[in-house]
């Protein structure tokens, strides 16, 4: 009961600091995961006693120990094989996950080097002749693309600046420009794999390749954006307009002096594109993503002239760390038995159709995603469905189990778009924009957010209930 209550209270006081942002959010993970580790889950000691195929024992249960026992348990560890024990914390962090995630950042950073994105930007501007409305859709369509097959929050990284002096040469406000950029980088990141992190955890738990979201997102994900173009051509049409000289100043620049590297952008290309190549055969191949991933990367290290040390300084590692504590954090709260008590609230749904399930936690995630982060509600909510579709008599084939994931997946990358803390790339666009003296309220980005994420959730819910009329019937 002690380890119940303890790791429930760790749970939830880790993601009430993290949605407070009163405290750096891998800071808040690093601090959950530490206690989890320290008081709820299975260390080398335990493991020698004997319990691999039990749940962990807890530090307060050891306590309890007489010292006796305690001196027996010393020995057998002490007999056991040590390399046996070392690894038995990593079980409770999705490595898959972290490895695919730096090594698309390390390929990433070595060819942001070259200018490649820069030049991206200033192109779309440039190939719609300095008008501000048709600036912004292609900048839109230019971010979801690339978010699709580099992952939101390095993209946002990339176009934003760029973005701000675009919006600078025309003389129009940035912050609906960065708006929109957000909003197409959330949209774009769910049609892949490696797009949005809250895939990469669903594709992991669920066993869902690169391949398979590429066929059952891609295309929706497609007609989302070219009705949010749309929307967004008849909402800002009318509220931008430029001078004669502001479009030829845009005219003006030389999208080639982006490009600083050549070669290294020819070779970087090359690799980027054998690497997408691998995630569209990885599933075929039964090869795991991060091993994908980690291969373009050493790859690209080894043909392309970059400063190692360098290229491995610009990985996000707070990201990374984050994802790790946050993953300890919901090995904990599953541990404790916490998982199963939420799972236990989905029974209540025994009895209903198929649809009426998956569109329930589909709303409810959505909306969830968007008041706690994507990420983090993802990392908590995968073991929460994977649980209740191994022992739920409703979804007794393949294309019904695949409908909840999919269904999950839509709503919490498209329900990150909510707030300001609904996803990783809100926070890093709002903050790139603070720091060039334009300040992104949380009361402003919900007036953008809400209506997109209802909007999508409301298309994503047709889409769901065409998909089981048509698949799972």
């Amino acid at each position: 009961m002690f380890t119940f209550w303890f790791a429930t209270i760790v749970f939830f006081g880790t993601y009430i600091i993290i949605a407070s942002e009163k405290v750096h959010k891998t800071t808040a993970a690093l601090l959950g995961a530490g206690l989890m580790m320290l008081v709820v889950l299975q260390g080398p000691v335990h493991e020698a006693a004997g319990s691999k195929d039990k749940a962990a024992v807890s530090v307060s249960r050891i306590i309890e120990k007489s010292l006796n026992a305690r001196e027996a348990l010393t020995r057998h560890v002490e007999n056991s094989g040590k390399y046996e024990n070392l690894d038995v914390f990593a079980r409770y962090i999705n490595f898959d996950v972290i490895f695919t995630l730096a090594g698309m950042m390390l390929l990433v950073n070595i060819l942001s080097g070259t200018g490649i994105f820069q030049y991206i930007a200033i192109m779309s501007a440039k190939i719609a002749r300095g008008s501000p409305i048709r600036t912004m859709i292609l900048l839109v369509v230019a971010t979801a693309l690339l978010s699709a097959f580099l992952d939101n929050v390095t993209t946002v990284l990339l176009i934003a600046p760029v973005t701000l002096l675009v919006a600078a040469e025309l003389g129009v406000p940035a912050i609906p420009f960065l708006m929109a950029e957000t909003m197409a980088s959330n949209i774009g990141g769910t049609a892949t794999l490696i797009g949005d992190p809250p895939n990469l955890i669903i594709g992991s738990v669920a066993r869902l390749d690169f391949a398979a979201f590429l066929i059952n997102l891609s295309p929706f994900i497609l007609l989302i954006l070219a009705i949010y173009c749309v929307c967004l051509k008849f909402y800002y049409s009318k509220r931008m307009s430029v001078t004669v000289e502001q479009r030829a100043r845009i005219m003006e620049l030389d999208e080639k002096a982006a490009i600083t590297d050549h070669s290294n952008m020819r070779r970087g290309g090359i690799v980027m594109i054998i690497t997408i190549i691998g995630f569209l055969i990885h599933g075929t191949l039964h090869i795991q993503p991060c091993v994908i991933a980690m291969s373009g990367a050493a790859l690209g290290l080894l043909v392309c002239k970059v400063d190692v040390d360098h290229a491995l300084e610009k990985i996000e590692w707070n990201t990374l760390f984050f994802f790790m504590g946050l993953f300890a954090v919901v090995s904990g709260a599953e541990y404790a038995g916490l998982m199963k008590k939420f799972g236990s609230l989905l029974t209540l749904t025994e009895g209903w159709n198929v649809l009426a399930v998956v569109l329930l936690v589909m709303w409810v995630s959505g909306i969830a995603a968007a008041l706690m982060n994507n990420v983090s509600f993802t990392a908590a909510m995968v073991t929460v469905v994977y649980m209740f579709l191994a022992s739920s008599p409703n979804f007794n084939t393949p294309a019904e189990k695949e409908l909840m994931w999919w269904g999950l997946a839509l709503a919490v990358c498209l329900g990150g778009n909510g707030t300001l803390v609904g996803a990783a790339a809100n926070l890093v666009t709002t903050g790139i924009a603070e720091k060039n003296g334009h300040r992104i309220s949380f009361g402003e980005f919900l007036r953008y957010g809400i209506p997109v994420t209802l909007f999508s959730l409301i298309a994503s819910s047709i889409y769901v209930t065409i998909r089981y009329f048509t698949l799972c019937r």
